[in-house]
């Protein structure tokens, strides 16, 4: 089973073949991972048992009380076995601890299995993108879950 810790600059080479694997040519540099790190957005990695990395997801905060979900990846081998929800749970709990009240998300429209696992931690469908994803051209559904109401 997969752990969790920070992402830092040290995981990035590892991350980016599970990005071309995934996204392929709308995968993420290694500049813009850079980016993410630099500008202090919350990011875990999910390592296996030889510290390997197989997941990560980050969590990029606009203050007073947004968030982003960023790229959430688990490598294709290990897919369906829970990393995904276990990274998404700790980007909602940090979320959480940071007084965020809306999070959102951008998921591609012929996603369905992430679009489930989001339902299932409330999030709902707002706006579709059209073209967002490039070069592919392919819609982005929107989504946000709101956090919080009753923490004053």
């Amino acid at each position: 089973m997969a752990r969790l810790s920070r992402f830092r600059w040290w995981h990035i080479a590892d991350a980016l073949p599970i990005e071309n694997d995934l996204f392929g040519a709308e995968r993420w540099s290694a500049a813009m991972f850079w980016n993410e790190l630099a500008n202090g957005h919350y990011y875990v990695a999910a390592l296996d048992d030889s510290d390997a990395l197989v997941g990560y997801a980050g969590l990029a905060v606009a203050p007073p009380d947004e968030a982003w979900v960023q790229n959430v990846a688990v490598r294709r081998d290990l897919q369906r076995g829970g990393i995904g929800r276990m990274m998404l749970t700790e980007l909602m709990a940090e979320a959480t601890r940071r007084g965020v009240r809306r999070v959102l998300l951008e998921v591609a429209v012929d996603n369905a299995p992430a679009q489930r696992l989001y339902a299932t931690y409330g999030f709902e469908p707002v706006v579709v993108r059209k073209g967002y994803y490039q070069p592919s051209n392919t819609d982005a559904l929107v989504m946000q879950a709101e956090l919080g109401q009753a923490n004053g």
